[in-house]
């Protein structure tokens, strides 16, 4: 196990990890053992009751946090004709087509969200390799391949985060950074709860939202008190 720096062991110290915090008092906490001299991203894990080998059990969506991420997303659309025009005047920050994909083939990845229209698909589909191991994939599941192109662009601009679970049933989200005020990043935790709960498979059995927990960056996991959903 690797050593802890003496910040995170008194950080860590300040939490008690046989309790389950409340919202309001972990973000509290949070921000008591956040001792990095930068502003920390912070972010959420919930441990779902599903099987994620089952296909009836895979949760995967995105949505937009009402109090945004606190980063600016650099986004990438393929598109032709009035919908590059219409990316353009969303704010994309790249739009193209084969000229992208070359550079992309060459090692280019200066942007953190993909966007295609459907009719793109066919060739940004050969990027799989290259975009799928990075998360970078457009996917109809997540709002990332559309012709709402301006609508796509906008919420991802506007704070929008995906969601997936993964093969231990977890599920990371950003809820934003540790400069946050308080009240935003219980904002932003209970819409992601809100979120998961209506994504609830029929075939999940038992209790479904088992854990959750927040850290910041260079901070220690806090337990939240998540017994409110659990159904």
């Amino acid at each position: 196990m690797a050593k802890r720096s003496k910040k995170y062991q008194e950080a860590a110290e300040l939490v008690d990890r046989s309790k389950a915090y409340d919202a309001e008092e972990a973000v509290t906490l949070l921000k008591e053992t956040a001792k990095a001299n930068f502003d920390e991203t912070v972010e959420a894990a919930f441990r779902l009751g599903v099987d994620p080998k089952k296909a009836d059990q895979q949760i995967r969506g995105a949505m937009v946090l009402p109090n945004g991420t606190g980063k600016t997303q650099r986004v990438l659309v393929f598109a032709k004709g009035d919908k590059a025009t219409e990316a353009e005047n969303a704010g994309a920050d790249y739009v193209g087509e084969q000229d992208l994909i070359g550079k992309i083939n060459q090692g280019w990845f200066d942007f953190d969200v993909v966007v295609a229209t459907p009719d793109m698909m066919a060739e940004v589909g050969k990027l799989g390799r290259i975009l799928g191991p990075r998360g970078l994939m457009p996917n109809p599941k997540t709002g990332t391949v559309t012709f709402e192109i301006e609508k796509a662009v906008n919420e991802i601009k506007a704070g929008k985060v995906e969601y997936r679970v993964d093969k231990s049933a977890n599920i990371h989200v950003p809820l934003g950074k540790i400069s946050f005020d308080n009240q935003k990043l219980v904002e932003n935790f209970e819409a992601i709860a809100d979120t998961l709960m209506k994504a609830k498979p029929q075939a999940s059995k038992g209790v479904y939202m088992r854990k959750a927990s927040i850290t910041s960056t260079m901070g220690p996991g806090i337990r939240v008190d998540v017994s409110g959903y659990r159904s």
